[in-house]
């Protein structure tokens, strides 16, 4: 009888939570999609930057650092899956947040540091 019981419940497959707009310092932001800055080490050469057509590359130190748009999860993971496939060291994974300053709030936050 038991059996039973456990044959007519509903088995549900809790599904990762949607991608939310928030409010942070009076801006809003999204993850993704979004801005992504993305560290590795070395400095790529021409032929792996070609698996990265979206992404800017820029050599800061002795590493490489892509930027770029990235649309949604599925692209962020797609780059880091080439990432791998191609055996490079992934540093670091960055979203950058972009906020203009409001003229309302009259705060030119471009603060040089």
């Amino acid at each position: 009888m038991e059996r039973d019981s456990r044959r007519t419940q509903n088995h549900q497959i809790p599904a990762s939570p949607p991608d939310w707009a928030r409010v942070q310092r009076g801006c809003v932001t999204t993850t993704p999609p979004g801005l992504y800055a993305i560290r590795i080490r070395g400095r790529l050469g021409p032929t792996a930057l070609s698996a990265f057509p979206t992404m800017v590359p820029e050599v800061a130190g002795g590493d490489t650092v892509l930027t770029g748009s990235l649309t949604d999860r599925s692209a962020v993971f797609g780059v880091l899956a080439q990432i791998e496939a191609l055996g490079l060291e992934l540093l670091e994974l960055r979203q950058i947040q972009v906020c203009p300053p409001s003229p309302e709030s009259g705060d030119n936050s471009s603060d040089a540091v």
